[in-house]
């Protein structure tokens, strides 16, 4: 039901807020989605295929960017001989994708809402191979720059888009395993990369490093056709008022077919405010109301988290850490590299299938716990062991054990909640503020990490970042709601509720209020 509230000021309008969870449907409404082929539904296997179909399909984006990872950490080691590269300008080659990224991220909310979520992935995937390819025929540092710049674009639409289209076709029965699947694909990119490292190391190292590059174009061929396979996202189709497309993808990926008529509904209700104001940025940056306040502070906070606890230090400069725990043949240091991306692939697999069984919460603990337990342990035997056996046996456990708590929780968990959380209108527009938090920190990670071990060892950057680690379990328990098995309408309201006290309705809260004029 819809109840009401007044604030009390002589000649203010009244409004109405919508509780989303007990929302009570008019006739009216109902007959205006109403539509002939409401007996021509898919059955529950049928509508599940097709949802997984699309979701993979969506995901291929994230194996360019997983590719790119994996392939850099044992391609530099060759670009650097090739190119006589400074550790200065390696640090800056590695990390600078992740910066420029944010401009991808910034540009894709406002692209998205425009051109739509599929053709934005299409454009992702464009202009990072583009820079891909320029990258593989580079001769010098500055070319090698052009084409991780337009690369870094690429990836900052590609990071924002896939999750968000996600958790708009997904029913909320499935939503938290599919759109976890961006992760995966991001850890299988990085398994392919760290095998095409090993595979190609005992090329000539003037060809191998732009052969391992070149092979990550190869997926934009099987993105070109998903594009012609997936529909479009059914809460955009209703933003831009294309009601009869919207109604026949959710036929399609809804498993209750006879509950597409409700969805529809509550989807025009959601879209009707975030078509009538299109200042986005404005309600998330100027004027944003204490409900979405605590959004952004859950949505940017999970992404920054995940990288400022060192993954992606991890993951690039792995080759440094055993290097460092004192493995010296470069083709030894590229196999324990594989060893590091088959145990990230196997427990984000097994976060899978968990996430909506176990929920967001548990996982996110597991991980922050784990992940805080094992760079500690890496930093301490980094910092006091020798080049020994057993040192190098520790490291390469820790390192695993590492990307291991990543991957069964905060690194798929926290693309799930950022794109769970907002309302229709912020949606875009905040998950790209996500991903520019994620990208940033990144990006400072990757081209500082050389620099601070150099201050303070490889053991103590990691002990930094075991810190860093215990900070998010305390912001996990804080911050983050638990989103399992609500629509994205009711987790809105997790935000909400409880926010006003009676007697007062904040007018900014234009998601939740309506007008009674």
């Amino acid at each position: 039901m819809m109840d009401t509230q007044e604030n009390g000021n002589v000649g203010v309008k009244k409004y109405r807020r919508i509780d989303l969870d007990k929302m009570e449907l008019e006739d009216e409404e109902l007959s205006a989605v109403s539509h002939p082929l409401q007996g021509n539904v898919n059955t529950n296997n049928e509508s599940g295929s097709c949802v997984m179909a699309y979701a993979i399909f969506a995901s291929l984006n994230s194996v360019l960017l997983g590719y790119d990872v994996g392939v850099m950490s044992g391609a530099i080691l060759f670009i650097r001989d090739d190119l006589k590269l400074t550790e200065v300008q390696e640090e800056v080659f590695v990390g600078i994708l992740s910066i420029i990224s944010l401009f991808g991220s910034l540009a894709g909310g406002k692209t998205s809402d425009a051109i739509g979520r599929k053709w934005t992935m299409g454009l992702a995937s464009l202009v990072f191979q583009s820079g891909a390819a320029i990258t593989a025929l580079a001769t010098s540092f500055t070319l090698l720059m052009t084409g991780r710049l337009l690369s870094g674009i690429g990836i900052g639409f590609g990071i924002m888009i896939a999750p968000i289209y996600i958790a708009e076709i997904a029913p909320s029965t499935a939503r938290g395993t599919l759109t976890s699947l961006p992760e995966i694909f991001i850890n299988l990119g990085i398994l392919l990369g760290y095998i095409s490292n090993y595979a190609l190391s005992g090329l000539p190292s003037n060809i191998n490093w732009r052969i391992m590059l070149a092979v990550g174009i190869l997926p934009s061929v099987f993105i070109g056709f998903a594009l012609f396979v997936i529909p479009e996202s059914p809460r955009w189709l209703v933003m831009q008022n294309r009601i009869d497309e919207a109604r026949m993808v959710l036929l399609k990926t809804n498993e209750n077919g006879s509950e597409v008529d409700d969805r529809l509904a509550e989807i025009r209700k959601a879209a009707t405010f975030a078509n009538e104001g299109k200042a986005a940025w404005r309600d998330l940056l100027v004027n944003p109301t204490p409900g979405v306040r605590k959004m952004l502070v859950t949505g940017c906070g999970i992404q920054i988290f995940q990288q400022i606890t060192g993954i992606d230090a991890t993951v690039y400069y792995s080759p440094r850490i055993f290097e460092n725990a004192g493995i010296k043949d470069n083709t030894d240091i590229l196999a324990a590299t594989v060893a590091v991306g088959f145990t990230k692939t196997i427990f984000i697999l097994i976060a899978i299938f968990l996430i909506d069984r176990v929920g967001r919460k548990p996982l996110l603990y597991v991980s922050t716990i784990g992940m805080t337990f094992c760079l500690l342990c890496l930093g301490l035997t980094l910092w006091t062991s020798g080049e020994g056996t057993i040192g190098i046996v520790l490291a390469v456990l820790f390192v695993c054990g590492n990307v291991a708590f990543f991957s069964i929780g905060i690194g798929p968990v926290c693309w799930v909640v950022s794109s769970e959380i907002f309302p229709l209108k912020l949606r875009a527009q905040a998950s790209a503020m996500g991903a520019v938090g994620s990208r940033v920190s990144s990006g400072l990670v990757a081209m500082s990490f050389l620099s601070v071990t150099r201050a303070i060892t490889v053991g103590g950057a990691f002990l930094v970042f075991a810190a860093i680690s215990a900070v998010s379990v305390a912001f996990v328990h804080k911050c983050v709601p638990e989103t399992k098995g609500k629509s994205l309408e009711q987790i809105e309201m997790l935000f909400f509720k409880n926010e006003r006290t009676e007697g007062e309705v904040g007018l900014g809260d234009v998601e939740h209020l309506i007008d009674r004029q």
